[in-house]
């Protein structure tokens, strides 16, 4: 995959979804922001890669736009930005299905832990150029 590729998942509304207010409440779209990125890291990365590298969220930034309704598909899109060895910038975003309008944007920073040791660990040059944009300042 390249770094550039943006990744979708498609999303059905369930009615648990919907709040009291009659939208989808929005820890729901912090589940499809996690989802999202699974899948991407999933489809994308090695067995090896899946076996030694876990990843837990730091920060997570979202910007409502519309609310999304019983009866919507959403698309989940991601992508990653910059990133070090220690930090992954993902971008994501909910966009109704039907006419692609933005409903929410995410940002959130990954850090990548061993799974053996639950620890901090460096992402290979090779995970890093497979998903990520370019270094960030951090590096």
């Amino acid at each position: 995959m390249m770094p550039h590729d943006v990744f979708e998942l498609l999303r059905e509304i369930l009615p648990a979804d919907i709040d009291d207010l009659g939208h989808v409440n929005n820890v729901v779209y912090l589940h499809w922001v996690q989802d999202v990125a699974i899948a991407h890291w999933s489809s994308a990365a090695t067995a090896a890669q899946q076996a030694e590298v876990a990843w837990v969220a730091v920060r997570h930034e979202i910007d409502y736009k519309h609310p999304a309704l019983p009866g919507d598909a959403v698309i989940a899109r991601t992508w990653v930005g910059t990133a070090d060895s220690h930090r992954f910038e993902r971008h994501t975003e909910i966009v109704r299905a039907a006419d692609r309008k933005v409903l929410a944007r995410a940002r959130t920073v990954w850090c990548p832990i061993n799974r053996s040791t639950g620890k901090l660990t460096r992402v290979s040059d090779a995970v890093r150029a497979a998903f990520s944009t370019g270094p960030s300042a951090a590096d």
